[in-house]
């Protein structure tokens, strides 16, 4: 009877908790086809604020800005991460380890607006003293955004390393090869899947950032989820319901791409 019961309480709880997650989205994407200008009424399926979208200059002009800073930001992240999570992993005692690693780790935990204040205070402090940078822009909030994604890429390099086995490595190094090939061509193909899935967590959290980046921003260099909160305190518009909807449908089909790269990476023979 007990086991009856916990057969269907599991699938019922189960099926609570991905209505609860999921269930905004969906209904997002559905009234983004809503012919109505209330986003809460439903008066008929239309594509009519897609093309209301796509002629939207403000926000297609912000969206590339987004897309261009989070990709570049990612790959800075994705390399300074990639070396502090190799130095956390594979050198564990050395004078002032334990600083470096908390200092990597720390925007995990820092508020957003303390971090946003700090680089604030920071850059405001070097066009001062040295002249750089000119304001507030892209620059900074490229800056910015490697700062705090940085750490997310290190701890997830770090789990990976820590899991590795070091006698591919040890063979290599035998064998009369040199540790920067062996970094190269043994070690980076073989945490590949860590590296992607840091990338795509840095890139989403860039894409996503608005605290941060509204103290680094400046008048030219407006993002898409400061355009998109600047325009809901106006009360939400169906184009933006357009636009989360194609935000979703790309990240589902980047994170599938990406899932079938890993998976076909695992999968494939050791040459």
């Amino acid at each position: 009877m007990i086991y009856g019961r916990r057969r269907i309480f599991v699938p019922l709880m189960m099926l609570l908790g991905f209505c609860f997650l999921y269930g905004p989205i969906v209904s997002l994407i559905v009234y983004s086809f809503n012919s109505s200008r209330l986003v809460t009424v439903w008066a008929g399926f239309s594509t009519h604020w897609y093309s209301e979208l796509f002629h939207n200059d403000a926000i297609l002009t912000a969206a590339l800005l987004s897309l261009r800073i989070a990709a570049i930001s990612a790959t800075g992240a994705l390399v300074l991460g990639t070396l502090a999570g190799f130095v956390l992993a594979r050198y564990r005692r050395f004078h002032g380890r334990g600083l470096f690693g908390s200092m990597v780790t720390a925007p995990l935990v820092m508020p957003e607006v303390i971090t946003g204040l700090s680089l604030l205070l920071l850059f405001v402090s070097l066009e001062s003293i040295i002249g750089w940078p000119q304001g507030r822009g892209v620059l900074t909030i490229l800056i910015a955004h490697m700062t705090f994604t940085l750490a997310f890429v290190a701890v997830v390099v770090e789990a990976r390393l820590s899991a590795f086995d070091m006698s591919l490595e040890e063979a290599a190094l035998d064998l009369g090869a040199r540790p920067l090939k062996v970094f190269f061509v043994i070690t980076l193909p073989l945490i590949s899947p860590a590296l992607v899935a840091g990338w795509l967590l840095a890139f989403t959290l860039s894409l996503d950032d608005l605290v941060i980046t509204s103290f680094v921003s400046g008048p030219a260099s407006t993002t898409l989820p400061m355009v998109i909160f600047s325009s809901v305190r106006l009360g939400v518009s169906p184009q933006i319901n357009a636009l989360a909807t194609i935000l979703v449908a790309t990240v589902t089909v980047v994170v599938v791409i990406a899932s079938r790269l890993m998976l076909t990476n695992e999968k494939r023979p050791p040459a």
